[in-house]
Parts: C-alpha cells; structure tokens; sequence
C-alpha cells in the first residue's frame, strides 16, 4: 500500500486528543499521521480570549500546510465544526490536499456564504437541544463563545462513546466559538479552488449533535464523490467506532488520493 499523509482536525472545544485512538490504527496500515490543535485548542498555549478571529484559530492548519513541500498532498479530515476549517484550507492550498474527508460535519457550499451553512443549522436546532451549553461573549467588539456543559457532552456529543471517552472529554473540551462573526463577512468558496478538491462524507448513523437527516441534507445540496456511513457512531465516532472509522478513511485513500 502507498503511503498517505492524513491530516486530523478536531471539532469546536476539542483538541488532537480525541483522535487518540485513531492515529495508531491508521499508522498500523502504513499510513503518516498528523493531528493539529486548532488555535486556543488541546494544547494550543492561547486562551480562547486571545483567539479574535477565525484567522487566528484556523492559523496552526494554514501554516502546517504552508509548509509542505509543493510536491507533497495530504488527505484533510475535518471533524464537526472542523469542516469550516478544512473548508478554508482547500480554499487556500487546493494543490496540497488530494481528498477533503467530512466525518458528521459542517460542509459549506461555492453557492452561499459558509455563514448560511451554520445559521441553517442553527435555525433547525430548538435551544433546549444545547441543553447545559452556555453563549458568553468575549473581546471588543464582542465575540460568541460557546462553552459546552457536562450534561451535553454526555447526552449528545458522548450518548454512546465508552464511559472513559467521557470522562477524557469532561477533562479536556475547552470554550470555543462559532465564529460567527466573522463568517457572516466572508464571501462563497470558489469553485476554481474549494471546488477542485474532490470531497467524501462520512456519516455517523446515531449523532444527536449534528443529525444524519442535517448531514444528509448537506449532502443533497452539495454532492461529493462518495458518501460513507458508519453504524452505531455517535458525535464522535472516533470514539465509539474507531475501527469502522479507519477502514472508511483507508478506503477513501485507496480510491480518491
């Protein structure tokens, strides 16, 4: 098997660490794995209140893939809200990335702005879903953070992920944003670069954060090459399938890088 390089980002409020138990399984068939903390993420050494934009908190992928030589690609694997910033990096380095891998996440369009993506979600998302999460602000002019609760991390992001991914997630998720802000200013993705990077989605059957019928829907409205499904996945099907999960990417290796 040829070598591939995957590149692990993390949803909102959670760092390289939950995909502890995926590494060494990809790593196991051959494969160079990298997973980055975003900023103000994991072990990222800013606070969340020095992180005032999404520039500042995608910064750490943009300038890993910066570095890469010309003539290296690497496979994206973007997490939840960790579509956004896989998005804004085929965006910048469309020629660095051979596959962008969607894993029950937000995956933005080149029809609308990505704002619409999450104001979407949000519309369809009634606020007792959150539950224990909390919207402080932050910074002048303000930013919307969102503090994940214990409650909501159990019942929703963790309902079927073993009682010690739990407690890891309890010990670990770190206030984060939406960005919200900054995504109602920003303009569509291209089709020139955003578009030319082929796109696979993987779904996770039993999510309640994000919905299999919002993933579906993302799907329907922004079609990609493959669509994978995982059985008996949670929000965090690194977590609750991590095998299953590894054999989709391997496969989508195979086939699309």
């Amino acid at each position: 098997m040829v070598e591939k390089h995957f590149v692990l980002v993390h949803g909102l409020s959670h760092g390289a660490w939950c995909w502890y138990k995926l590494v060494p399984l990809l790593k196991l068939h051959g494969h160079r794995v990298t997973a980055l903390d975003l900023g103000g993420c994991g072990v990222h050494p800013k606070q969340l209140h020095q992180i005032s934009s999404i520039s500042d908190y995608i910064r750490p992928l943009l300038d890993f893939l910066a570095a890469l030589p010309d003539d290296q690609t690497v496979m994206l694997v973007g997490h939840s809200y960790g579509g956004i910033p896989i998005s804004l990096a085929m965006e910048n380095f469309p020629g660095k990335i051979s596959v962008a891998v969607f894993v029950s996440a937000y995956m933005p369009n080149c029809s609308d702005p990505p704002a619409t993506l999450i104001q979407e979600y949000l519309a369809r998302t009634p606020p007792e879903a959150w539950m224990d999460t909390q919207f402080p602000t932050y910074g002048d002019p303000p930013i919307t953070a969102l503090v994940v609760g214990p409650k909501f991390i159990s019942e929703s992001l963790y309902n079927l992920s073993p009682l010690e991914d739990q407690a890891l997630g309890h010990l670990s998720v770190r206030p984060g944003s939406l960005f919200m802000e900054d995504l109602a200013t920003m303009d569509k993705f291209s089709d020139e670069k955003f578009g030319s990077v082929p796109r696979v989605y993987v779904i996770a059957a039993e999510d309640k954060t994000i919905p299999p019928s919002f993933q579906k829907w993302q799907i329907e409205n922004n079609p990609v090459v493959e669509v994978k499904e995982i059985k008996g996945a949670d929000h965090m099907p690194m977590f609750t399938q991590p095998d299953a999960l590894c054999k989709c990417l391997v496969e989508i290796a195979e086939k699309h890088a």
